[in-house]
């Protein structure tokens, strides 16, 4: 099932901070590019580790 989220990014001191408020899942990395892709791995490892009631939860 493909899912569609927001991903804000925004510079914070060195790096970037990548927040999905949805499901209120943020990563961190170097670059744009990096947070992003943190982020996107922090919210697979999120889909498959967290109870359908957990996400249910946090989507509403």
């Amino acid at each position: 099932m493909t899912r569609q989220l927001t991903a804000f990014i925004e510079r914070e001191g060195d790096g970037y901070v990548a927040l999905c408020p949805e499901l209120d899942i943020a990563s961190q990395g170097a670059s744009v590019v990096e947070a992003r892709e943190n982020l996107k791995e922090a919210l697979e490892l999120f889909f498959e580790t967290a109870s359908a009631g957990e996400i249910q939860h946090r989507l509403h």
